[in-house]
């Protein structure tokens, strides 16, 4: 058997979505060689192109599932790479199950989660679809009151864990949640570097270098203030009523929001520009 590295494995198992074992076949049959290997396996099994999980999963879509007693909720993140294969019913189905295991095992860590039955179905639909496909993350919400709301498109959703209170109103504050986009519960909720970030920012900014000290800091300390009441979600209006802040009407409901999470499909990857004739011409010479 060939002497190969298990980098190589993980390489060859990155450029075509397939399995370890068969990865490890099929380069011992190649003596090492990646490429060899690569061109074996498309021979042996009509697979198309490598290189799939070389390329950015920032699409896909976002799905929920709250429990019966609506004491706890999942939340996952599935990624493909183009919104055309985010609406393939393979796909969605594929998203089904994998939100369906989730729920039942309350598993949130992702690399135990799709062990075995599951990592074997997205293999099988990356080759079918030829895109990469990932779980990207699966998210639990718990609380005596969760509710959820999904946005019409599937790719930005919110759950929200109330105290007390009915269904119906974690689900206006998950709604509220998606628009606004608050970045903490309450502002005590604020980290102090996010704040000390926050009051670098704003004395750098020009109408501040003209002010003596003690204006300064004033002006510091009201901006700051305004800073986390429109980043907290409990101080901000709410979208369905402006009038009242989304605190005084949980409050309202006799209950309290104890958490949230907003999850956005594709949030924080970076997607790699790529000039598309040179990409084709870079396919014609292979």
């Amino acid at each position: 058997m060939a002497n190969f590295s298990a980098a190589l494995v993980k390489e060859l198992r990155e450029r075509t979505g397939l399995g370890m074992m068969e990865c490890k076949k099929a380069l011992a049959e190649a003596n090492g060689d990646i490429e060899l290997a690569i061109e074996d396996l498309r021979k042996a099994s009509g697979m198309k192109a490598a290189k799939k999980a070389s390329r950015t999963a920032a699409d896909g879509v976002v799905a929920v599932k709250v429990a019966d007693d609506n004491s706890y909720a999942i939340a996952i993140e599935v990624n493909s790479e183009t919104d055309f294969a985010a609406r393939d019913a393979g796909f969605l189905a594929f998203v089904d199950k994998v939100l369906a295991q989730a729920f039942a095992s309350k598993q949130t860590d992702v690399a135990a989660l799709m062990v075995g039955e599951l990592d074997a179905a997205r293999e099988a639909l990356v080759q079918k679809i030829g895109e990469n496909i990932s779980v990207r993350r699966a998210i639990l919400v718990e609380g005596n009151t969760v509710g959820f709301y999904v946005h019409s498109t599937n790719k930005l959703a919110a759950l929200v864990a109330l105290s007390g209170g009915e269904a119906e109103l974690a689900k206006d504050v998950a709604m509220h949640v998606t628009a606004v986009n608050p970045q903490v519960v309450r502002k005590e909720d604020m980290s102090a570097e996010v704040v000390a970030k926050e009051k670098e920012i704003i004395l750098a900014q020009p109408d501040m270098a003209s002010k003596p000290a003690e204006i300064a800091e004033k002006m510091v300390v009201g901006r700051i203030a305004k800073f986390l009441a429109e980043n907290s979600l409990v101080e901000q209006a709410f979208v369905k009523n402006p009038e009242q802040k989304v605190g005084e009407l949980v409050k309202q409901a006799g209950c309290e929001v104890l958490s949230f999470v907003r999850v956005e499909v594709g949030e924080g990857i970076e997607v790699e520009k790529t000039d598309f004739a040179a990409e084709v011409a870079a396919q014609l010479k292979g």
